[in-house]
């Protein structure tokens, strides 16, 4: 049994998620200790209840100490499984964060799999809903992975409700080099509110429009008001990304109480202005996210402004797993990320 410190690092549920989605791919068991130790409230949270669950789910796993607040599970998967499933956070908790534990679990299955989340669809410390469709999706995909996501209903802190359903069926994947290099597209963009004024979501866009410049002259970023029948109490948020000719580049900020609309907005455009000004192929939320799926394959590479520590924590626990390591290059302006497969030592 591979024992994990889950304080090591940036401590926090990542940890756990990226954790029990590894031994469910590779059938060792794990023991995870001082779960989000890190944290204000550390042990397991209702989404991490939720999404520790689901994994558990399509690999048959046997897990011990799984309770609210729990600091310690064992997770003992069997045999990965494909087919249909539906999960409920119970609260507002982030419905992305649970697919962040499934996706690479569902195509490791190499079965048709689908999942039906209900929970929250924007909440903060969590991607975006429209940042996972629009950005990790299609990074995903590049990669030669069948994935479609539809969000069927939005839902907010802190009563919850959105519902997504993602889908994979069985591809051949292949590992990548993500560049920034090539032909970009125009900069696309959604600033949705639900149960709010219009004049908020016009605002969110405006001031990345602002912020973005010459880099924003053509860009095309829609609006969207949403009532009850589309979403579940108030909230919104905004997404804007870049796709280009060897990777997708984005940024999103969800609407918080007392968080100003231009803040909000002038954050998504800084941070999209200035991945675009450095030549990173990588946003560095998108960074730590593709790690585990270039280790699963056996190799690629990116680069990105810097290496966040939740990647630096993904990689350590990746190669806990798995027979790769991870070559890191750092420059005032970027940091350069190869993964090989690990030469063993005779």
């Amino acid at each position: 049994m591979l024992e994990i410190d889950g304080s090591y690092g940036e401590g926090g549920g990542q940890l756990l998620r990226l954790a029990v989605a590894l031994s469910a791919i590779t059938g060792i068991d794990v023991r995870i200790m001082n779960i989000r130790a890190r944290r204000d409230k550390p042990g397991l949270a209702a989404q991490h209840l939720a999404g520790v669950h689901a994994v558990g789910k399509l690999c048959g796993a046997n897990i011990e100490g799984l309770a609210l607040r729990s600091d310690q599970i064992v997770f003992g998967p069997a045999t990965l499984q494909g087919g249909d499933y539906r999960f409920d956070v119970g609260t507002a908790g982030s419905i992305t964060l649970v697919l962040q534990a499934l996706l690479p679990v569902m195509l490791a299955t190499q079965l048709p799999c689908k999942v039906h989340i209900t929970g929250g669809t924007d909440v903060r410390q969590a991607p975006a809903a429209d940042y996972l469709r629009a950005v990790l999706i299609p990074l995903i995909k590049r990669l030669g992975a069948q994935v479609t996501m539809c969000v069927l209903r939005r839902g907010y802190y802190p009563q919850g409700g959105g519902e997504i359903e993602l889908a994979v069926k069985p591809a051949m994947l292949s590992s990548a080099v993500f560049e920034a290099s090539g032909y970009s597209k125009t900069i696309s963009g959604l600033a949705h509110v639900t149960n709010l004024p219009e004049h908020i979501a016009l605002r969110m866009k405006q001031a990345v429009l602002n912020r973005l410049g010459t880099y924003g002259t053509h860009a095309r970023i829609e609006t969207q008001v949403l009532g009850r029948e589309a979403a579940f109490g108030a909230g919104g948020a905004i997404t804007c990304w870049l796709e280009s000719e060897h990777t997708v580049r984005g940024a999103a900020r969800v609407a918080e109480w007392g968080v100003t609309a231009e803040t909000l907005g002038e954050a998504v455009g800084e941070e999209l202005a200035t991945d675009i000004a450095a030549g990173a192929a990588l946003d560095i939320h998108a960074a730590d996210q593709i790690l585990v799926y270039l280790a699963l394959l056996g190799g690629g590479s990116f680069s990105t402004r810097h290496i966040s520590l939740h990647a630096r924590t993904a990689m350590w626990l990746i190669e806990q797993f798995l027979p790769v390591t991870f070559e890191v290059t750092e420059s005032s302006d970027l940091a350069y990320i190869t993964v090989r497969l690990r030469r063993e030592s005779s």
